[in-house]
């Protein structure tokens, strides 16, 4: 077993603080939380907003740069793994189950419940409910995920630095102080996001599986069937992390990728494919006309636009950001061998335009349903929303079917990418932690999803991922900041080489 560090012991023990608080005292503890959640939102709404486009900004300016040369490993050193097998990983780690449900529910609720602008029901809120959606699923999300995985991706494979959070730093603080107390403490925010992220998104996950199956089948949906779910799922994301990241992760991420398109294209087929078609184009053309609107958009002197801010906008923008340890982790340990622009127009481009098809086809579709006055899906739970959609359309039980299958299957690569990046972050940065290490935190994450589940805590572990997602914010410029230095000192370095050699050449020439 890889020697484990300290840090895995200190995030251990505030995870089992917070699971014994979310037992004892679920709404004492949601309480607390949400207040402390709301506080953030909107005493920092202005900064998370400029820190997302900063994040943005910062990709594209290395994409185009002359930083865009430098390469995630050795400059002899091939991909890892191709470049499907690549898109699949990283779009199954970052965006997972949450979109099979999101596309649907999100674009309903901007739509007929709470728009950002407009009258629900009106043709404006219709319009602006999948434009909104692309947009908080889009490219600022992926600069995100893509900052975090390009800076550990370079100083692990490029510099040989440890995989740690803490190392990135290193140019900046020194490797005395990354690897003491302060190098651990970024380190413990880093295993206690990720353990808290995940161990909600299970609880969470099971309780939408539950929810599938009691509409589809008349299954009991209660706390005994999530827990069965729970455990089943957790036996077959061990498996799939004892076989490794060559094996589990990439198999099932391919298996996931293709099932997925398959479901997009049935619907697309059996749904109002002219009217889906219409809709994407002018849903694209009025995410890249109001882009900067809707991403400097604060709305200081109306309240209620603030409060949908706050809910939506702030709140996706602080998830992403405590996600991103995790996704980016996972995403830097998956691209080895790759240049800066191929890894970030690919971590960037491709995903986004991927959830904007999702969005289009399954938002549209449900769209149709309650503008038509078929059925009101605004009514329908979270857990159900996808599910009532495909009942209105043909195939709508084997699409159902299918659904559940991909939700499964998301389930457990995100469980398993989970594992692998815990593993990593408690044997101080090995790429190839053992499995005993995988499956000890697999089996921590699920039994913190049975007793939160249990006892209602799970908005509350979901409120604490946002407040952890404030003093990482400021660890996520610190690295950006770690990178330009460093990469700069490397692309000076070979300048001045290149200039030695050409002098050196032409004096040899003079010379003869």
């Amino acid at each position: 077993m890889n020697k484990v560090s300290s840090v895995f012991w200190y995030a251990l023990a505030i995870c089992a603080v917070l699971v014994v608080w979310g037992a004892v005292a679920p709404e004492h503890l949601q309480t607390l939380t949400s207040n402390l959640t709301s506080y953030i939102s909107g005493a920092f709404g202005w900064y998370y907003l400029l820190l997302i486009m900063l994040l943005l900004a910062f990709c594209v300016y290395l994409m185009f740069s002359r930083f865009g040369k430098i390469k995630l490993g050795k400059d002899d050193e091939k991909p890892e793994f191709s470049t499907l097998s690549w898109f699949a990983m990283l779009f199954s780690a970052g965006m997972g189950m949450g979109l099979v449900f999101w596309t649907t529910a999100e674009p309903i609720s901007h739509a007929f419940i709470s728009p950002p602008r407009f009258e629900p029901g009106s043709d404006e809120a219709i319009k602006q409910s999948l434009q909104y959606s692309f947009f908080h699923w889009g490219v600022h999300a992926w600069a995100v995920y893509g900052v975090v995985a390009l800076v550990l991706a370079y100083f692990k494979f490029r510099k040989g630095y440890p995989g740690l959070i803490s190392a990135t730093l290193v140019p900046i603080f020194g490797e005395k102080r990354m690897r003491g107390m302060l190098g651990k403490l970024i380190d413990t925010l880093a295993i206690f996001a990720t353990v808290v992220g995940v161990a909600s998104t299970l609880g969470f996950g099971s309780a939408q599986i539950n929810g599938g199956l009691a509409y589809l089948f008349d299954t009991p949906n209660n706390y005994g069937m999530q827990l069965l779910i729970l455990a089943i799922s957790t036996v077959l994301f061990i498996f799939s992390a004892w076989s490794g990241i060559g094996k589990g992760i990439k198999y099932l991420s391919n298996i996931n990728m293709g099932l997925g398109f398959a479901l997009l294209l049935i619907l697309f087929i059996v749904g109002p494919t002219l009217y889906i078609l219409n809709m994407f184009t002018t849903t694209l053309g009025g995410y890249i006309t109001n882009f900067f609107d809707m991403s400097f958009r604060l709305s200081p002197l109306n309240e209620d636009g603030r409060t949908w801010i706050d809910g939506w906008t702030i709140f996706y923008w602080a998830w992403w950001v405590s996600w991103a340890p995790f996704v980016g982790i996972f995403i830097a340990r998956v691209s080895k061998g790759r240049t800066v622009k191929e890894f970030l127009l690919g971590v960037l481009i491709v995903p986004a335009l991927v959830c904007f098809i999702f969005f289009a086809v399954f938002g549209i579709s449900a769209l149709n349903i309650e503008q038509n006055g078929i059925d009101a899906i605004s009514q329908y739970s979270l857990e159900t929303t996808t599910f009532g959609v495909l009942q209105h359309y043909p195939l709508g039980d084997f699409m159902a079917f299918l659904t559940i299958i991909v939700i499964a299957i998301f389930f457990i690569t995100s469980a398993d990418s989970a594992t692998f990046v815990l593993g990593m972050l408690s044997t101080g940065g090995s790429i190839n932690p053992a499995n005993p290490v995988k499956v000890t935190w697999g089996l921590a994450m699920s039994a913190m999803a049975a007793i939160i589940v249990y006892f209602g805590g799970t908005q509350g572990l979901q409120n604490m991922l946002i407040i952890a997602a404030l003093p990482f914010s400021v660890v996520m410029i610190l690295m950006g900041a770690s990178f330009y230095k460093e990469a700069h000192r490397e692309i000076e370095k070979r300048v001045k080489i290149k200039e030695k050699k050409k002098r050196e050449s032409t004096s040899s020439q003079i010379i003869s």
